[in-house]
């Protein structure tokens, strides 16, 4: 592509993005918004002079890469994976190889009623920063590499047929926000298997309270009844595998009332995938 065509005078062009994009890691919401809007530009005219023009950063810390929407070998060394062997049912590491289907202490304990849960990484390092870089900067352009890993990760569970169904906001905390995390991250799993998604499926009843920082006994009171099917959704989910999406599995307290709820509706089984899971074993206080 020449730049001539378009009447841009490159030496313009090239200290305008430098300007906004370049000299700080910490850039603005609206030059981080534009950044993105021309990425999605020029990526249809010209890869190669998308390149050239802006070139790819990491998405945690906006180190050069050599693709975009990657991360850089640093910030990949960070993301603490969840790799085998963990738990068949929550998807718990363990240290050491238990055996096929070893269920861990807590599954044993308190048995949930999801079918299974699968989680790309635990809440730490990078994986903490793409959490909140997308949850509270808005950093949407992070959900497409974070469902890749989710997708990676829950392969196992999505060997069969589901309906999508991401975790809710109360409608006041999506207007305030404007966006529900876990919602991209579902249209992305969905994007990337063919699954059907029911984007609205299920319904946050009242606002609660903010989980972070709750104790699991607080939270668990905070959101008891806090979500319900929506009723076009019901006839959709019946009898129907559901596979349940959020960012963070923490104490399980928000995952344990969406499943209650979508199984009283008549979904046969309830599958769910996190990006992250919370250490639940740490300060009870300090949880995401």
């Amino acid at each position: 592509m020449r730049l001539a065509t378009y009447g841009i005078r490159f030496d313009l062009v090239n200290s305008l993005l430098k300007s906004c994009f370049y000299e700080s890691c910490q850039l603005s919401s609206w030059a981080r918004d534009l950044r993105y809007k021309c990425v999605g530009l020029l990526t249809s005219a010209s890869k190669s002079s998308l390149d050239f023009l802006l070139p790819p950063r990491c998405l945690i810390c906006s180190a050069a890469t050599d693709r975009g929407g990657a991360y850089c070998p640093n910030c990949w060394k960070d993301l603490p994976l969840i790799e085998r062997p963990f738990c068949e049912q929550l998807g718990i590491p363990f240290v050491h190889h238990m055996g096929a289907g070893a269920l861990s202490p807590k599954a044993i304990s308190d048995p949930p009623l999801f079918a299974r849960s699968r989680s790309a990484t635990l809440f730490s390092g990078s994986a903490r920063e793409c959490v909140h870089k997308l949850k509270y900067g808005r950093r949407r352009e992070l959900a497409k590499p974070m469902a890749e890993m989710m997708v990676r990760a829950g392969k196992d569970i999505l060997q069969e047929r589901s309906i999508i169904i991401p975790v809710p906001l109360h409608w006041t905390r999506l207007v305030e926000r404007r966006f529900n995390q876990a919602a991209d991250l579902a249209n992305e799993i969905a994007a990337y298997t063919g699954y059907p998604i029911e984007i609205s499926g299920l319904q946050r009843t009242r606002r609660t309270q903010n989980q972070v920082g709750l104790t699991g006994k607080e939270r668990a009171k905070n959101v008891r009844g806090a979500f319900r099917v929506k009723a076009a959704s019901a006839p959709v989910i019946s009898s129907q595998r559901v596979l349940l999406v959020d960012d963070v599995f923490t104490t399980g307290s928000t995952v344990r009332t969406c499943v209650r709820a979508l199984l009283s509706a008549g979904a046969s089984s309830v599958d769910v995938l996190t990006f992250s899971m919370a250490d639940t074993t740490a300060n009870q206080t300090n949880l995401p």
